[in-house]
């Protein structure tokens, strides 16, 4: 399998120093007291700028000790070749930050801070596929210069620009997942099929022998597998036993996902909630038998928009608590990514037990201490569509977390399983079409 060429550019490493104003009123606070944040975004493509918070320093400080990185953004080949085709007159890629002080508003937005200044970082993409590139390591002066003190100092910020290869296998189902499709693998124009699978619902038998099966093998720890066959499941008012199976090209199964809590809706309600969410297994093939690899749990937000809330748990080999990766929420009427993304500033949030790089995190994934520390940076991501659209999902997948043909079969299945959610979360009062019904639904 070749990948396709991305680009990762981060930023990170930022801090802030202001100047103390020379004679401060007693009221004015020095604003390393007070929070300051900036907006990062990419001119000339369209990709949704990031809002980061930006740590204060007093103006006397020699060390910065902050290696967190503040944003991400991951660019294609697509996009490379748009701007490496842009007229010449056309203005570069650059990297413009806009520094506030003050709080953010309640949706993030910028209009509660008081612009402090703006950074621009011109960008130079090219090789940066094959090899990495800083564009700018260090301080920077920003602001007016001038303060009540009369005092020319500036305000000083410090950042970390940097672009580097990020490889990455492309996968496309050529159609609904519940309609059993084909994957293929992008690369550049050629679609080659890599795997079939195969929508089924499991019986009662298949649900109380893998229950069996998978309590043998995790131990009484896994009490969530107990939801086999609990009160939980109530005809009419539940989606239950879904099951997909990845094979590849000779036949043989190589991942699967399987629904192993039903999507109930609360009581006195149409809707999945998150303190009742469904789940999946994602599951891989060892020693003759399925291994867990990966949770996923699902509901429906509430608030004015619906989302998809979901959380995603990689499960260690033995007994343990789950490791959360990525928590977070998708548009049910637009759709969009599902991402694992360890080390960046984007908006998924991570739980307590999620390791030092998480999204809301830095520093090590402490060696030893957690048995997954081989996942870092972007790992995957799942590009879903809204509810009543026709879906078929599009996974990109690192190289450096694929070393076989089970390893992205694995981030197939979740894929899978995050767009099955799409329609295991639609309210109660609206039907599912026939491929998601069990023939005593439809008889029913």
């Amino acid at each position: 399998m070749d990948p396709c060429p991305f680009v990762r550019v981060t930023v990170g490493n930022l801090a802030l120093k202001i100047p103390v104003a020379s004679k401060p009123a007693s009221s004015v606070v020095h604003p390393s007291s007070s929070p300051c944040f900036c907006k990062i975004k990419l001119n000339n493509l369209n990709i949704p700028p990031q809002n980061a918070v930006v740590p204060c320093l007093h103006p006397d400080t020699q060390t910065l000790d902050n290696p967190a990185t503040a944003a991400t953004f991951h660019l294609s080949k697509s996009d490379l070749d748009r701007l490496a085709s842009k007229s010449i007159f056309a203005s570069r890629l650059c990297l413009k930050i806009s520094i506030y002080t003050g709080r953010r508003g309640t949706t993030c937005g910028v209009s509660s801070g008081r612009l402090l200044g703006r950074v621009s970082v011109p960008l130079d993409l090219a090789g940066t596929e094959s090899k990495p590139s800083v564009f700018h390591n260090g301080w920077v002066s920003v602001g007016k210069g001038a303060n009540k003190g009369g005092s020319s100092a500036q305000s000083q910020f410090h950042l970390n620009a940097k672009a580097e290869p990020d490889p990455r296998f492309v996968f496309e189902f050529d159609g609904e997942p519940e309609c059993s499709p084909q994957v293929f693998q992008i690369q550049g124009n050629i679609r080659q099929p890599v795997f079939t699978c195969k929508f089924s619902f499991r019986t009662p038998a298949d649900r109380t022998q893998r229950s069996r099966s998978l309590q043998s093998d995790q131990g009484s720890s896994r009490s969530w597998l107990s939801s086999f066959g609990s009160e939980r499941e109530r005809h009419g008012r539940e989606r239950k036993g879904w099951s997909i199976t990845v094979h590849d090209l000779s036949g043989s199964p190589v991942a699967a996902a399987s629904m192993v809590t039903p999507f109930v809706a609360s009581p006195g309600s149409d809707r999945v909630s998150r303190s009742n969410p469904g789940s999946w297994l994602i599951l891989r093939p060892g020693d003759n038998t399925w291994k867990p690899w990966g949770r996923l749990e699902a509901w429906r937000e509430r608030g004015g928009a619906d989302g998809l809330g979901y959380r995603f748990e990689l499960i260690p080999d033995t007994s343990g608590a789950g490791v959360v990766l990525a928590e977070s929420t998708l548009s049910l009427n637009k759709g969009g990514k599902f991402v694992l993304d360890l080390g960046s500033g984007s908006s998924n949030r991570a739980g307590p037990n999620s390791p030092g790089c998480s999204p809301r995190g830095s520093g090590d994934f402490g060696y030893g201490l957690w048995p997954f520390s081989m996942y870092r940076g972007f790992v995957m991501s799942a590009k879903v569509e809204g509810e009543g659209r026709c879906s078929k999902p599009a996974v990109e997948v690192s190289v450096q977390h694929v070393n076989c043909t089970e390893d992205a079969a694995a981030f197939v299945a979740l894929a899978a399983a995050v767009d099955l959610s799409m329609d295991a979360c639609r309210l109660f009062s609206q039907r599912l079409r026939k491929e998601l019904c069990q023939q005593s639904d439809l008889v029913g």
